[in-house]
């Protein structure tokens, strides 16, 4: 049975409300509003029900009311008040601190039976929506996170195809990510008018994992020569920035925005911002911030790693050939980033 609380200093007036409402519910009972708060703060949500007489010692009802609105109470526990006194500064009062409905008295106990069981349907519907609500709401967050995950892996393996077969070890996709991640990160801390929110960030370096994909198109005689390229084959190489953004066309979600990131970091992530780099030749800020920095964590993470036609260099090796332009030039914001992220790199090397 549903519990209700009843709160009246005067005896009788107890007795015979709670005579009206035993009928349909257990009923608590409380001398004064000092009383009503400690039963509140006991039963809390457990209570379906307050009917709260207005003038009382001690605390008086709008105290009570108060107190319920401090402790998040008026908005699950419905509160009838019930005064002698039809003054508009008290009503109000009272419905600014949340009571639900005002009765005056004297009332018919018919009437106010009723009133409480309309108010008692209406917040245990308004609870079941919310918790239904709230229920629909995490099976959606926890959808969206399993499909989050599919999508990763699947970003992940196919970045690491190009790996596969250039028979490297299939840490470089994921090191690009994690040091793209950690220079936006210095990015949008010190460069506050590229706004990037979190989940961009995210967004951007789950695309980063994507840069090389256009290496597919690439013919092994070449991803894998273990000397010098020639400048035709050099010249053949550089196609995959475009050979990647054809493959992405294919996927047709142009209006999605992960797919822009992936399209245009496809395409730049070779571009320098003096303008040798390619395919379009671009120049300073022509090159979008996130293609910066993939540009930087790819070319670092290539630096340290091991490949057919090089050795791998030590991670403050390369850091020093990259600041000192000896590969390509880079914005100040990119390399000031970078700085400030050398030693958190160091560590992913």
């Amino acid at each position: 049975m549903q519990k209700i609380l009843i709160v009246d200093d005067v005896e009788m007036d107890r007795e015979m409300l709670a005579e009206v409402m035993s009928r349909q519910y257990e009923v608590l009972q409380a001398k004064d509003g000092e009383e009503a708060c400690g039963l509140i703060d006991c039963f809390g949500t457990r209570l379906s029900l307050v009917i709260l007489d207005l003038l009382m010692p001690k605390k008086n009802g709008l105290d009570v009311l108060k107190h319920m609105e401090e402790h998040g109470l008026t908005a699950q526990i419905p509160v009838i008040l019930l005064t002698g006194e039809a003054t508009v500064e008290s009503d109000v009062s009272a419905y600014e601190y949340g009571a639900a409905d005002i009765m005056y008295k004297p009332f018919h106990s018919k009437v106010l039976l009723r009133r409480a069981q309309n108010l008692v349907e209406l917040f245990e519907h308004r609870r079941a929506t919310e918790h239904d609500l709230q229920v629909r709401t995490e099976e959606l967050q926890n959808s969206k996170k399993m499909l989050a995950s599919a999508n990763e892996f699947l970003i992940d393996a196919l970045g690491s195809v190009v790996e596969f077969r250039s028979l490297e070890s299939g840490e470089h996709v994921q090191r690009v990510k994690k040091i793209t991640r950690t220079i936006l990160e210095y990015v949008n801390r010190y460069y506050p008018e590229y706004s990037m929110t979190g989940e961009e960030i995210e967004m951007i370096s789950s695309a980063a994992a994507l840069h090389d994909v256009g290496k597919i198109a690439i013919s092994d005689d070449i991803l894998n020569a273990p000397r010098r390229l020639t400048a035709q084959e050099f010249s053949e190489m550089k196609q995959h920035t475009v050979y990647g953004c054809e493959i992405l066309n294919r996927f047709k979600l142009q209006e999605n925005n992960f797919f822009h990131y992936c399209y245009d970091i496809c395409r730049w992530h070779h571009e320098k911002v003096d303008g040798r780099g390619y395919p379009d030749g671009l120049k300073g800020d022509e090159i979008p911030i996130y293609c910066q920095a993939v540009s930087l964590a790819d070319c670092f993470d290539a630096l340290i790693s091991k490949r057919v036609y090089k050795e791998a260099f030590q991670a403050k090796e390369a850091y020093d050939m990259i600041c000192r332009g000896e590969c390509g030039a880079f914005s100040d914001k990119i390399l000031r980033c970078f700085t400030m992220a050398k030693d958190e790199l160091f560590m992913l090397a």
